[in-house]
This record gives structure tokens, C-alpha cells and sequence, in this order.
């Protein structure tokens, strides 16, 4: 399913297979979660510098065909995340931040990605993943659940979180926060009692609408919706010395910030892509919780119905291309 355009729908294509180079992957495509992030690509919300793209960038995956120097075997599972490649050399990869990498490429954005029956992948950047999640549970971890937990790390010790926007990241993350001990917060739309129900059944003490004032002042705030005004809403719910996290890779513009509901050492941060590291942990620890994931399937050709489902708020959680590749020579 190819993105010619932005503001188009995505058009179904035959394409040749294509083949790994040197330390890459040739996978053959077992599932691929559906993002925010897609929808940001369709819209031309994020730039792409390459067209046409395959999108995807939460791919299960087994490998067909490793290149050379790719040390993996023909049927090994993997997940290839948002982030596919870095340069290693400079002074944000050199200090562990490859996250901030000048040269950095996506999957699904810069490298083709998992709307598709194969692909082709970094070896450096695909994830072993656990035996115990199957491929429909695993896919909506490799961005979703990575992207929640870096911005989980970044609340530090914080005890009570507040998840703006209850959504695939969201309903991952509250599952880890609970396990840790943490007390969660949850906003959702205003009026979507379903999904407030929802995060109350995933462990989430109290929920609301967006702009309800909690029963507490929280300690920390994740905003998944990349709704700018919700930054000025977690602020003002925070207690001092508290943090508001941004976990979107793009957000409308913020409102104006009275200083009032920034002073007592409040803070606002962002989270940029992910590293391997954040993979590695995150994927060790989701088997523990354990984290499940509520899933909507469809089809690889209904991947422009599940993109509409996703802007329009259809479904609760993630939602998943179940991919069905035909079994070809490798």
C-alpha cells in the first residue's frame, strides 16, 4: 500500500521483491501496526523526503534472506521500529542520544515499511522480540509501546501520571505505570465515556475529559494527542515541580504560557524518536507486566479504512494490519 502524495489515499501495487544489502533484512511482513505517525505522513503534517513510500514503522517481521554481515537466520522473528538507521559517528550518536541523530532515517518515512508483504530492514535496528507476544500483540509495542515508555522514563519517580489522549500509547503505557506502582490519571475526549471506562478497566484510578481537573495534582503528564492547547491543561493540573511530557512527533502550536502556570520549577519536555536501548528495555519488561495489547485487525489492502478509523477515534487501543504474505522463493 504506497503513499504517492500527501492528502492522498494510499494506492495498492505490485512491486518487486527487494533485496537486502549488506547487513540488511529481507523480511516477509507478519503484521505491521497502524500510527499517529502515518496519519502525520498522509496528511503532510511531517515532511517526507522520498516518494512514493511504503508507510509502516511497527513491523513483526521473519527474515527470508539476510545480506552480508547481517547476523541473523532465515526465520528469526523480529520488529522493526520507527527509527531504521543512524550514522554512529555523530557527537548525538557518539553520546548514546542516536534518537537525535543529524542523519537518522524512518522506517516508513526516509525507508520503505511494513504496509507491504516484504520489506527490507537494518539488521542493527531490528529487535528481538519475546516468544510469549504473538505478532498481532507485538506490532502496536514498536512504536506505541516504545514511544510510551521513553516517555514514562522521563516522569522520572513520578507517583501520579496523568495520559492525555487514551490511545495505542496510552493504553500500553498505563499497564506499565500500574505495575510500577504509579497512580494513573487518565483524559480522554470530552465525552467519551467508553474510553474512560476503558483506561479505568487497564488500572487507571480516575478518569476525565481533557481540561477536568483531576481529584489530585499530578506529579507528571504524558500528552499523546497532538493537541498543543492539552500542554497548558496538564500544566495547570500539575503539582509544583511536576513535568509535562509531549510524546508526539508533531503537535499543533501552543497556546500562550502565563508564567503563573510554568512557575514552581513546573517543566515541559519533549520525546524524539527512540533508541535501540529503549527497544531492548521496554521489550523485556513487557512480558513481566505482562502488557496486552487490544487490538483491531485489518486487512493490508483496508489500510486507508484503518488510518480513517484511527483519525475518527473508531476503535479502542491499536490497530494492526494483519498480513497474510503468499509464500515465495527466497
Amino acid at each position: 500500500m504506497v503513499l504517492e502524495a500527501p492528502g492522498r489515499p494510499l494506492v495498492e501495487a505490485d512491486r518487486p521483491d527487494p533485496t537486502p544489502g549488506p547487513g540488511q533484512l529481507l523480511l516477509d511482513v507478519a503484521a505491521c501496526g497502524v500510527c499517529r505517525t502515518d496519519l502525520h505522513l498522509l496528511d503532510g503534517e511531517v515532511e517526507i523526503p522520498r516518494l512514493p513510500i511504503v508507510l509502516g514503522h511497527q513491523i513483526v517481521g521473519r527474515v527470508v534472506r539476510a545480506g552480508p554481515g547481517a547476523a541473523f537466520k532465515p526465520g528469526h522473528r523480529v520488529g522493526v521500529p520507527w527509527l531504521g538507521w543512524t550514522d554512529g559517528t555523530c557527537r548525538f550518536c557518539q553520546s548514546g542520544r542516536e534518537n537525535l541523530c543529524l542523519r537518522a532515517r524512518f522506517t516508513g518515512r526516509d525507508i520503505h515499511g511494513g504496509y507491504a508483504e516484504r520489506t527490507v530492514a537494518d539488521a542493527r535496528y531490528c529487535l528481538r522480540l519475546p516468544d510469549e507476544l504473538s505478532d498481532l500483540d507485538a506490532a502496536p509495542l514498536l512504536c506505541g509501546g516504545l514511544i510510551g515508555y521513553r516517555a514514562l522514563r522521563m516522569a522520572d519517580d513520578a507517583e501520579r501520571v496523568g495520559l492525555y489522549g487514551f490511545g495505542a500509547s496510552a493504553h500500553l503505557i498505563a499497564q506499565v505505570a500500574v505495575w510500577q506502582e504509579r497512580r494513573v490519571f487518565a483524559f480522554t475526549r470530552p465525552g467519551d465515556e467508553r474510553g474512560q471506562e476503558f483506561a479505568r478497566s487497564l488500572g487507571a484510578e480516575w478518569a476525565g475529559a481533557s481540561g477536568d481537573e483531576p481529584p489530585e495534582p499530578l506529579d507528571a503528564a504524558i500528552i499523546f494527542a497532538p493537541v498543543g492547547a492539552l500542554v497548558l491543561d496538564a500544566l495547570r493540573a500539575c503539582d509544583r515541580g511536576g513535568t509535562v511530557i509531549c510524546a508526539g512527533i508533531h503537535m499543533s502550536d501552543l497556546p500562550p504560557i502565563p508564567y503563573a502556570d510554568l512557575w514552581h520549577e513546573r517543566s515541559i519536555r519533549s520525546v524524539a524518536n527512540l533508541t535501540r536501548r529503549d527497544g531492548e528495555e521496554f521489550l523485556a519488561v513487557a512480558p513481566r507486566v505482562p502488557v496486552r495489547s487490544q487490538v483491531t485487525r485489518y486487512a493490508l489492502e483496508d489500510a486507508n479504512q484503518a488510518l480513517d478509523d484511527l483519525r475518527h477515534g473508531r476503535f479502542e487501543g491499536a490497530a494492526v494490519l494483519e498480513v497474510h504474505a503468499l509464500a515465495k522463493a527466497a
